[in-house]
């Protein structure tokens, strides 16, 4: 049994209520047993709060927001349900749109507005939406036949207290009501499929509270707890929880498993993917909570349940709370004196201030408190009229507020008896320059919160994000395999810069282990570079992939980087063991990328999990920024539309060069006479080192195909690829000269060039033989140069396109070399 809960997000417009219901179809048909629960369409809550607000205030405005809020409900049913049931869905919407409509008309008449008014108003989003959403699972095909959709109205089943805005659950008589449904959600043939409005309750006499902001989450926990689920779904617009916000930290990720607990602290310590009560019925229950993403359906999200966080890293995540102000009170009239504490706190609650931080010096001289800026000055009265004599007397200070401040957390299970966490946190912090003004840690040792200032926020958070989640070492040991033609000239490049980067960048590239087909050399303080050829030669250790491996972990050097100047298999096969090491990988070898769609994922994953990177520029345009382009523009929320791309130098140079009145058979042989193809030209011109790279595009950009999905066309006969060896290769060729004349002159003759282009569109690749004309960026494509054109929802009239030497030693060896400065800047 599953519960399901939609956001505000989720169910904003009707396209995003169409993808939650394929998800919630998808799932129906694999689990028997499933209930949603959705929050009321986004931003309709704050509509609703403010009709109560214009209406109770006596401005006649409020008619045309519930004029046009009734508009948006109606739009909504005309997108989602079908034209013969439009009416009937209709008519129910404008029922509870006339009820709201009376309401309103009351709080008009009165002005008056009480919380349990606004509570009834509150709820009026919810009921809506579930309704609406509850008929759009009625369409065809959504869910499987045999589910029975229905309309749940939670009030009927959450009995909450009448602390209106925030009601509290009476879970004993909640759960009663609640458990029949199980029966009934489980039936073997017609089971439930209950739509459940978010956010509302009831009180035992009828009347219409609300669960807090955020409620919706609640609901779902509140349901899935007291029918026993077996997990319960936070279906929101992020991956889940993150190890910071990334709104204010680029290099933020996705935390695959936390804690009930490390939830909470994060919940509390500012992280709103999940509203704090949300945590404890489940966590009674022992019911899992999975944080998932309706943009994202396939990413697992965070899944929080009593497994806390890596084990490897000490904090689970940072977090903040970006707006509070510190309510201080000070003086020697606090020095042992019993009752000073208890004096403070009543005088707050009896104000209504929920105070988010405590603070207090065992000298017992000042006592501090973070509270919402918006109860800043309401909480500094209290506290004065409390300590109004000793303030008179002099023995305490005038009650002060420092506003414009932010509470920063660190948080995780295991932080618990962990050395070093603060003095870590606290040295960072000071060597950039950030004040702390208070700190609190909790014995249960799971968040170290600190209050700085506001304007401090964005720094303090990138620079422990970096310190617990990435590295600021400046030495960076690298690990490599293959000194052939690439990574000979790596190594030439590298020395020739290492001064640079020393000097420019304060960061020391060093060569630790270095292997060819025969021999391999460690040296732990780095090889001395202008040697490398001669020490390598003089070493007696033979050659072994797996003792390489073995050697490079058991140094275990900070900051490692593997990389593979190899073309080998073998080679690409171990990326896997060596990401799980944590260690990056930098690799011009495409052969990992391009195996299997299964190897390839669990290797990204293995890097994500293992806080490593995995960088294989090289692996498609050699030294030409053509993989990074496609992250950034994913990463920045673009959507690839098509991709086309000449990617191989040897054909691009065959079909640039090839002209009428030319033989192509003769074009080749020039081709390989000047160091354009291998050596069998046959391993260029049968497509597959393309197919292998328009692979690889392809999957960065989200397909999981196959190098068998990959549709090759191949422009030469069978018998030419069966010849017996090179030069009966090229005779099979010269029959075909003819052939490719009049293909070269009917090109020339349409004003069009012969390119062979690799393409990704529709989820579907291929390679082929295309003549193209001169409105094709490919038209103008010169010499040996590979380019590459991606058309995207950005660049979508003009293809943003990349163009320039896709082959060759010194620009493939530069593509590696930026990889590793990549990976040496994250770790720094």
């Amino acid at each position: 049994m599953l519960i399901l809960k939609f956001g505000g997000t989720s169910v904003g417009t009707p396209d995003r209520i169409k993808a939650i219901t394929k998800i919630s179809g998808d799932i129906a048909r694999k689990h028997k047993g499933l209930g949603i629960v959705v929050s009321a369409f986004s931003g309709v809550t704050d509509s609703l709060f403010t009709l109560g607000n214009l209406s109770s205030s006596g401005k006649a405005e409020y008619k045309k927001l519930l004029s046009d809020l009734e508009t948006r409900h109606f739009e909504a049913v005309r997108s989602l349900i079908d034209v013969r049931r439009q009416s009937g869905v209709l008519a129910g919407v404008k029922v509870m749109m006339n009820e709201l409509e009376d309401v309103l008309h009351g709080t008009f008449l009165l002005r008056d507005l009480s919380p349990k008014t606004m509570d009834f108003i509150a709820g009026f989003g919810e009921r809506l939406s579930a309704y609406i959403i509850s008929e759009a699972f009625q369409e065809p095909g959504i869910l499987p036949d045999y589910y029975c959709p229905e309309f749940l109205d939670a009030r009927k089943f959450i009995r909450t207290n009448n602390q209106y805005g925030s009601a509290q659950v009476d879970f004993e008589a909640t759960t009663i009501l609640i458990a029949p449904l199980k029966e009934k959600m489980l039936h073997p043939e017609e089971p439930l499929f209950p739509i459940i409005t978010g956010f509302i309750g009831s009180t035992e006499s009828g009347h219409s509270t609300t669960l807090g902001r955020g409620g919706s989450d609640y609901t779902a926990s509140i349901f899935g707890a007291a029918l026993n689920s077996d997990e319960i779904q936070i279906w929101t617009d992020v991956d889940g929880f993150m190890t910071a916000d990334p709104r204010k930290v680029s290099t933020a990720f996705p935390i695959p498993f936390m804690s009930y607990e490390e939830a909470l602290e994060m919940s509390n310590s500012g992280a709103k993917v999940l509203y704090p009560p949300t945590v404890q019925p489940a966590m009674l229950k022992k019911i899992p909570i999975r944080i998932c993403n309706t943009f994202n359906p396939s990413f697992e999200g965070t899944v929080i349940s009593t497994k806390p966080s890596n084990p490897e890293s000490p904090v689970c995540g940072i977090s903040s709370l970006d707006g509070v102000s510190l309510l201080r009170l000070q003086g020697t009239g606090l020095v042992r004196v019993v009752g000073t504490a208890r004096r403070m706190f009543t005088a707050l609650s009896e104000a209504g201030i929920n105070v988010i931080l405590i603070s207090q010096a065992s000298s017992e001289h000042s006592i501090c408190v973070a509270i919402s800026p918006s109860e800043a000055n309401k909480a500094k009265l209290a506290v004065t009229e409390a300590f109004k004599s000793e303030i008179q007397n002099g023995v305490i200070e005038e009650v002060t507020l420092e506003n414009d401040l932010c509470i920063v957390a660190a948080v995780g299970e295991n932080m618990r008896s962990r050395t070093g966490i603060s003095g870590w946190l606290f040295q960072t912090l000071g060597k950039n320059g950030i004040n702390i003004i208070a700190i609190a840690q909790g014995s249960a040792e799971r968040n170290i919160s600190i209050v700085i200032r506001k304007v401090d926020e964005s720094k303090a958070l990138n620079v422990l994000h970096e310190v617990f989640f990435l590295s600021n070492k400046k030495v960076v040991n690298l690990f490599m395999i293959g000194t052939g033609l690439i990574g000979g000239t790596f190594l030439k490049q590298l020395q020739a810069h290492t001064t640079i980067l020393r000097e420019n960048q304060a960061l020391e590239l060093r060569v630790v282990g270095l292997a060819r087909s025969k021999k391999m050399i460690f040296e732990k303080n780095g090889i001395r570079l202008e040697n490398w050829k001669s020490e390598l030669e003089k070493s007696n250790i033979p050659m072994s992939l797996s003792g390489f491996i073995d050697e490079m972990k058991r140094l275990n050097m900070p900051n490692s980087i593997f990389i593979d100047c190899t073309s080998n298999d073998t080679v690409a096969s171990v990326y896997n063991d060596v990401l799980s090491s944590s260690i990056s990988v930098v690799t011009p070898n495409k052969r990992a990328n391009s195996g299997s769609f299964s190897a390839f994922r669990e290797m990204h994953l293995n890097a994500i999990k293992n806080d490593v990177k995995f960088l294989y520029e090289t692996n498609v345009g050699a030294g030409l920024p053509v993989i990074n382009t496609l992250n950034d523009l994913l990463a920045s929320g673009d959507q690839i539309i098509k991709i086309e791309a000449v990617l191989s130098g040897s054909l691009s140079f065959i079909f640039n060069t090839f002209k009428p009145g030319m033989k192509f058979s003769e074009v080749v042989k020039l081709a390989k006479e000047q160091g354009y193809t291998e050596p069998d030209p046959r391993d260029d011109l049968s497509g597959t080192d393309v197919a292998r790279k328009i692979l690889i595009l392809s999957r960065v950009a989200g397909a999981p195909l196959e190098l068998s999905d990959v549709s090759v066309n191949p422009f030469l006969p069978k018998e030419c690829f069966d010849a017996e060896s090179v030069d009966s290769f090229f005779k099979e060729l010269e029959k075909l000269d003819g052939e490719f004349e009049l293909m070269v002159s009917d090109s020339e003759k349409k004003g069009e060039k012969l390119r062979f282009i690799a393409a990704f569109e529709n989820g579907r690749a291929s390679v082929s033989l295309q003549s193209v004309d001169m409105s094709h960026p490919f038209y103008l494509l010169s010499g040996s140069d590979n380019i590459i054109s991606y058309t995207t929802l950005r660049y979508k009239e003009r293809p943003l396109v990349i163009k320039g030497p896709g082959a060759g030693a010194e620009v493939t060896a530069a593509g590696v070399f930026a990889n590793v400065i990549s990976i040496s800047s994250y770790l720094s």
